[in-house]
């Protein structure tokens, strides 16, 4: 049986890899935004079941991660303060994790841009620093869609399951990529 060839369709005005991965970077945080937006204020410190983070820890730990990973890989950035996650409201952990996002933009844009500042990236202390690329900005966004689910998953086993229309909205990149004014992935 012969092997069939599928024809990928591309589009051939593709940006800059550092444009790119700046961009997905900030629609990665207004999915972040939209949870806290939505979050019922009685969820925020819910007692989850188990040992595992309540929602305040896990939205603080994201951005704590993120503060970790600009000061080993970006340190000429301005670096954001830390949370505490015991005295943390969700707004003062939606504007850090705007902060915080605004600075890992600035760091993906340099690192894929080209210009030669960041050129490691350093997960953590004990890690072995890897070559700036496209391989950084996947850890991140595995990193934040890991706890993204987490927080999901305990908003639905506390009682606040989230609706229908945020959880689908979650998904549609293009209308967040419109929010921001860009005509979407390779256009």
């Amino acid at each position: 049986m012969a092997a069939r060839k599928t024809k990928i369709e591309t589009n051939q005005s593709h940006s800059k890899p550092g444009e790119s991965a700046a961009r997905v970077f900030a629609v990665n945080e207004r999915i972040n935004q939209l949870l806290l937006e939505h979050l019922d204020p009685a969820a925020w410190r819910a007692k989850p079941p188990g040992n595992v983070r309540d929602i305040a820890a896990i939205f603080t730990h994201m951005h704590n991660v993120r503060v970790k990973w600009i000061r080993l890989t970006a340190p000429h950035l301005k670096i954001p303060a830390q949370l505490n996650r015991a005295q943390c409201t969700p707004q003062q952990a939606g504007a850090a994790l705007a902060e915080s996002a605004a600075r890992c933009v600035e760091m993906l844009a340099e690192a894929l841009g080209g210009d030669g500042r960041v050129t490691t990236f350093r997960r953590d202390g004990w890690g072995r620093p890897w070559p700036a690329g496209i391989e950084m900005l996947c850890y991140m966004l595995a990193h934040e869609g890991h706890h993204r689910g987490q927080v999901c998953m305990l908003l639905h086993q506390l009682g606040f399951p989230l609706s229908n229309e945020l959880t689908s909205g979650m998904w549609n990149w293009e209308k967040l990529w419109k929010e921001f004014g860009w005509p979407g992935p390779g256009g």
